[in-house]
């Protein structure tokens, strides 16, 4: 007798994401948890202690024709500089936890996720809205998901079957300036003589670039339509222009994107 023909599987559908958060961390060893033996390998994630986390924020919209097009409405970073990582871990996921939102990372699976997931665990916070979401194939946890969070480095190097590149690298490639006020090396010693304004302003200038890049990878994908990403590039140059004033890092950001004579905007023909 034949077994009987079962229907496939159904997975709930993705919530629509109507917020995207391009995301970054920056991290200083945490020489409480190091190994003594462990010499100058790079750390693991969970011996990493996050200084900041910082993101641009935009609202997702939905073009006529159906492609995506971003309107920025932050760029920053969470907390106050005073924070310990236990607030502002606690601070961020309570934050996330608001409503769906898309992220976008770079090299995100491999590092900033772990970190930010090793070190909420350390601290004894929940991160359920990361993990209580969406679906096994669906969800932040999917590597291919990228609805939910895309990892843009992983992306862009085929899922590891190519050289992936820098965010420095990529990001100059377009057009964008790259990195700006400093290097992720040099995180430790700023932390270490109290410039976290300059780390939040370091790491704020990477996310920049990431949101640039994913732009133009939305338009590679056809996500975005060419009106769509041109809008969210100017959505963002409207808001640096704004912010710029009391927030210098943002026009200096601003200023080097603009006298790149092969801007991002300019290479679209």
């Amino acid at each position: 007798m034949n077994a009987p023909i079962r229907s496939p599987r159904r997975h709930a559908a993705a919530p629509p994401h109507e917020r995207l958060l391009c995301l970054d961390i920056e991290t200083v060893p945490d020489r409480s948890l190091l190994p003594a033996d462990w010499g100058a390998k790079f750390p693991k994630p969970l011996w990493h202690r996050i200084a900041c986390i910082a993101f641009v924020e935009a609202r997702i919209e939905i073009d006529a024709d159906g492609g995506e097009r971003y309107a920025v409405t932050a760029c920053r970073s969470g907390g106050e500089l005073g924070w310990d990582e236990a607030r502002l871990l606690a601070s961020f996921w309570s934050y996330f936890a608001q409503e769906p939102t898309r992220v976008v990372s770079w090299n995100g699976r491999s590092f900033d996720i772990p970190v930010l997931m090793q070190r909420t665990m350390l601290h004894g916070l929940t991160a359920r809205g990361w993990h209580n979401a969406g679906t096994r194939q669906e969800g932040y946890t999917s590597r291919f998901a990228e609805g939910w969070h895309c990892d843009l480095m992983d992306a862009l190097a085929s899922f590891g079957a190519c050289a992936r590149l820098s965010l420095d690298e990529a990001a100059r490639a377009v057009g964008l300036p790259g990195k700006l006020g400093g290097h992720g090396s040099e995180v430790e010693a700023m932390v270490g003589a109290g410039a976290l304004d300059q780390v939040r302003a370091y790491c704020e200038g990477d996310v920049l670039n990431l949101f640039g890049l994913y732009a133009r990878y939305g338009l590679l994908t056809g996500r975005m339509t060419r009106a769509g990403h041109e809008a969210a590039l100017d959505s963002l140059t409207t808001y640096l222009t704004q912010a710029r004033a009391t927030r210098p890092h943002l026009g200096t950001f601003l200023d080097a994107w603009q006298c790149i004579p092969t801007s991002l905007a300019g290479n679209v023909g």
